[in-house]
């Protein structure tokens, strides 16, 4: 049985077997590869200043995300209360390949970043056959709006989430005689989760929307959780942000403002499919 249908010769559409579905999903997997290849040898020509100013920037106190708050701070006549200038760690390498793995690991991860819009072309390609006409209608322009958000959410992560952790933890101490060294590998595998995972977080109005037109949630019921939704935002905000209200708010608002618009996308779905309804009555 298949899954989806696919035209064929004369325009007919005839349905695919598994193995060939198969077959096609190896393709956009293929063309994905290519684009993500593509994507690491941008990243590796550029190395050097990528990894230097980019990804090792939370560890530098110019970083802009500390000038930008240091500076708040001073307006508002906190002096330097919210400047975070102290970044009391080092890096050493443990293990004989470690660094190699690392700098394999950031042009693959780099590459899939830079070839996402791509990527997800792809994967919409492989799905689109199986949406009807009215379905497609109601997705039109997905690629661009996924992308949009997939990477405000790389930058979310990398400007507001990730200093903020690493300046966390840069300057936690259980006693003044430990000293924070810390492995590359260690700190990769710290911020370009968080980074990517925010990318994936910032897809949340769509996916809501998405989920609003199978029926699966409703405006209703996220306005019911709103509460629970915003505690869970202010905790998730609380370990990875510095003991102050302010840092708590720079990370919990544009998380609320994704959880708002997902219950306004909600509500114009369900506004049109009433109107439907009642045009189809």
């Amino acid at each position: 049985m298949s899954l989806f249908n696919r035209n064929r010769k004369g325009g007919e559409k005839a349905e695919m077997s598994f193995i060939e579905h198969l077959d096609v999903l190896r393709g956009h997997l293929f063309k994905s590869a290519i684009a993500v290849v593509a994507g690491a040898i941008v990243m590796a020509i550029y190395s050097n200043a990528i990894i230097k100013h980019v990804l090792m920037g939370p560890t530098h106190p110019d970083f802009p995300t500390y000038k930008i708050l240091c500076r708040l701070s001073d307006r508002l006549g906190l002096g330097e209360r919210f400047c975070m200038t102290h970044i009391k760690v080092q890096m050493q390498s443990t293990a004989v390949s470690a660094q190699f793995n690392v700098y394999f690991n950031i042009l693959l991860i780099g590459g899939f970043i830079l070839a996402f819009p791509y990527v997800f072309h792809q994967f919409w390609r492989f799905t689109k056959p199986a949406l009807t006409p009215k379905e497609l209608k109601n997705t039109r322009g997905v690629i661009f709006w996924v992308s949009v958000l997939f990477f405000l959410g790389v930058l979310f992560g990398y400007f507001v989430i990730a200093p903020y952790t690493i300046n966390f933890f840069a300057n936690f101490s259980i006693d003044d005689n430990i000293e924070n060294r810390w492995t590359i590998a260690s700190y990769f595998n710290t911020i370009i989760p968080l980074i990517l995972g925010s990318g994936l977080a910032f897809q949340l109005p769509l996916v809501m929307y998405f989920l609003a037109k199978v029926g699966v949630v409703s405006a209703k019921y996220l306005r019911r959780v709103r509460k629970y939704a915003l505690l869970i935002m202010l905790i998730l905000a609380g370990i990875i942000t510095p003991p102050d209200m302010l840092s708590q708010i720079v990370c919990t608002i544009p998380l609320m403002l994704l959880y708002e618009i997902s219950i306004m996308l909600c509500k114009k779905v369900e506004k049109k499919e009433k109107e439907a309804e009642a045009e189809w009555q």
